[in-house]
């Protein structure tokens, strides 16, 4: 039997400079970092804000930022969170007429309305939603940080509540004078009733003041609050007539 010849094995031969893997540099490996942390900060940012609105959706705030500010400032506020179904039905009329009368018709931007105020060259194009989440979750004052946050949460917000959970926040968190927040802490405030049993023309005074509650009164109308609260009166009836309060009252 012959025996078998043991041939020697080739050396591999030497990777070429070129071949091998390249390691990355400080900086490469600095920008891969400050990527990840970016992308994780956005999604924890987009984790909380959905989270934010899907919470209120069923509880009621118990504060808000602005609250805090103005508790901070002068010491102590009234805020007492009142269902909707506890509100007077043309207190909810009076606010829409006042302040978003196309509230049932828009996802929240009323894009008319802005193209109206970019024509006029100034503000007043905010909807009932914006103005909840401003209210609720973000500052005041003007900023363009606040108002380009505030457009993309609003539709957000439209997604996840309903009309009439909107318009009930709104209701809840809106100032009515110096510390005084809520249309059931306003109702006491200004006429000594509770938030149920306000009239037709108490209602609209209270829409009438919100624009510029620290500087006007319900309960002690300026000429121009008298003019307003009589056409807010007519536009409440209209809203409720030609349909534009059917998707926060049913």
């Amino acid at each position: 039997m012959a025996e078998r010849k043991n041939t020697p094995k080739k050396k591999a031969a030497p990777k070429s400079r070129s071949t091998r893997k390249k390691q990355p540099s400080l900086v490469e490996r600095g920008w891969f970092w400050l990527r990840r942390v970016i992308w994780g900060a956005c999604f924890a940012v987009l984790g909380f804000v959905l989270l934010a609105t899907l919470v209120y959706a069923v509880v009621p705030p118990p504060t808000t930022p602005y609250m805090l500010s103005e508790r901070a400032r002068i010491g102590s506020i009234k805020y007492d969170w009142t269902p909707i179904e506890q509100i007077a039905p043309v207190m909810a009329r009076s606010a829409v007429a006042a302040e978003d009368a196309n509230f049932c018709l828009h996802w929240g931007l009323d894009v008319n309305a802005i193209r109206d105020a970019m024509d006029r060259g100034r503000g007043g194009a905010s909807t009932i939603s914006q103005q909840v989440i401003k209210n609720t979750y973000l500052w005041h004052g003007r900023s363009w940080l606040r108002k380009a946050i505030e457009a993309l949460w609003t539709p957000l917000s439209e997604a996840v509540w309903s009309k009439r959970r909107i318009l009930e926040l709104y209701l809840n968190i809106a100032e009515f004078d110096e510390g005084v927040f809520g249309v059931q802490a306003a109702a006491g405030h200004y006429f000594g009733v509770d938030a149920a049993d306000l009239t037709p023309t108490q209602a609209a005074r209270l829409a009438a003041i919100l624009p510029a509650p620290k500087s006007r009164s319900a309960s002690n109308p300026s000429p121009f609050v008298r003019d307003r609260t009589r056409a807010i009166i007519s536009g409440a009836q209209t809203i409720a007539a030609d349909g534009r309060a059917e998707c926060f009252e049913n």
